[in-house]
């Protein structure tokens, strides 16, 4: 029987990965790889080089994205030979201090642009209290087809560069909290969720309900959602957002800076 190195393929021989168990396998579980593979769903791809693993997944939030990890000397050749095989769209994402250091070395690629990838196996309790002025808004819940123009308009207003809007494909469901006149208020969304990985997107608070402890409510039932349908929640995050940080690392997300970059201009 050949040793768990072996069976990803020896240095310089990259090998194509074609089931979820064989990238599970390759790269030990690691939740954003998974992720990125979507299921092997159809048009993506995968190899593995020694310690290496590459997925390129169309489509991918919005993004041709090529997730990469291992060490440097396996995942310089994995990355080019991926690239290679998948096109210059596809952007290498993956560990901040990795993305760097093939940025460095392959032609072609710009610096690389850091940000988190936040994941969670479970909720952390809620130490919050409700306020009087929470209580007049309604629960989280998931919003039937209908609102996508109220999720859109939201989204126009608070946050406009969200890559989650409505219509876009694998952009799964929307869930919301509305005001006590019934204003939609809150917003997330479970998008390009993975089998035994859910993402969180697209969420947003209204300027004139924030500091009432809604944006936590509807990501503590999207995050409670996607736990009992994938095993896993996860999202990605700005660095700069330090408050969307805290409030992620106070439901139990564990933060972990992750980088992209792309070929040129493309």
């Amino acid at each position: 029987m050949a040793s768990p190195v072996a069976s990803r393929g020896r240095a310089g021989t990259p090998r194509e990965l074609v089931t979820v168990a064989e990238v599970v396998e390759a790269c030990e579980d690691d939740d954003l790889v998974v992720w990125a593979a979507q299921g092997m769903r159809p048009g993506v791809r995968a190899w593995a080089l020694g310690d290496a693993v590459a997925v390129a997944s169309p489509g991918a939030s919005r993004r041709d994205r090529l997730a990469i990890r291992g060490s440097l000397a396996c995942a310089l050749p994995l990355l080019r030979h991926a690239l290679a095989e998948a096109g210059p769209t596809y952007r290498p994402f993956g560990d901040a201090e990795l993305v760097a250091a093939v940025s460095a070395e392959v032609e072609g690629l710009t610096e690389a642009v850091g940000f988190s990838w936040m994941v969670t196996r479970a909720l952390a309790p809620s130490a919050a209290a409700p306020s009087d002025e929470a209580c007049e808004e309604g629960e989280a819940g998931w919003l039937a087809p209908r609102a996508e123009p109220e999720v859109a308009g939201l989204l126009a207003l608070a946050h406009p560069s969200s890559y989650a809007v409505p219509g876009i494909a694998r952009v799964s469901r929307w869930a919301g909290v509305r005001d006590g006149s019934g204003e939609l208020v809150a917003v997330a969304a479970d998008a390009w969720s993975a089998p035994t990985v859910g993402l969180m997107a697209g969420v947003a608070t209204a300027a004139s309900a924030r500091g009432r402890g809604l944006a936590e409510r509807v990501c503590r039932f999207v995050t409670a959602a996607l736990l009992a349908g994938h095993g896993r929640a996860a999202l990605m995050v700005d660095d700069w957002n330090e408050s969307a940080l805290r409030l992620y690392e106070r439901m139990g997300y564990a933060r972990r800076r992750v980088a992209a970059n792309r070929v040129g201009g493309l």
